[in-house]
């Protein structure tokens, strides 16, 4: 049996219609909603509710609740538990820059960790929030220990990985002349 913890953050792959303001805000976690559409067998996710915010309002304090709660469930060897994959749901628009503090706060992480948002709420047409949280629980279970950005078919380990704002998914950032 595998053992995942979820960490949510917000981002656009949570966000909901305000129809008060005909605003996407984020409001709370939806991922409940998510996790019921799928089919998991022999693995148990626990959620974490860690915060409901747009990346782009993502402070520096946020990163290190963040980083706190992937090492509380055992994400690095100081404490081990037997959570065997960590998936962060966060905001794409600075999903790289967190991915990259976490990859400096835990060098050697014990296991997968994983970092996925989406590009159009879950609650659109066309979104692909659902596609990105499958292809993450998927890959803490075939992934060597690391931090990743796993989206759109793809995972990217970090450091290096960027968001390309044109293509609307993450690539490795181009090597520098």
């Amino acid at each position: 049996m595998r053992h995942l913890t979820l960490i949510t953050t917000g981002g656009t792959i949570e966000k909901t219609f305000d129809e008060t303001t005909g605003e996407l805000v984020n409001r709370r976690p939806i991922v409940g909603r998510m996790l019921s559409r799928l089919r998991l067998a022999d693995a148990s996710v626990r959620v974490v509710e860690l915060m409901s915010k747009d990346s782009l309002l993502m402070t520096d304090a946020d990163r290190d609740s963040i980083v706190e709660a992937i090492r509380a469930a055992g994400g690095s060897a100081e404490r081990p538990t037997d959570t065997t994959g960590v998936i962060i749901l966060h905001g794409t628009d600075t999903l790289a820059v967190t991915g990259e503090r976490i990859l400096k706060a835990i060098p050697t992480p014990r296991i997968p960790i994983v970092l996925t948002g989406a590009m159009r709420p879950y609650e659109m047409n066309r979104s692909d929030a659902l596609q990105n949280l499958t292809e993450s629980i998927f890959a803490t279970g075939v992934l060597p220990p690391g931090v990743y950005c796993v989206s759109h078919g793809r995972a990217l380990a970090f450091p290096g990985v960027v968001k390309d704002r044109q293509l609307a998914r993450f690539i490795r950032k181009p090597a520098s002349n």
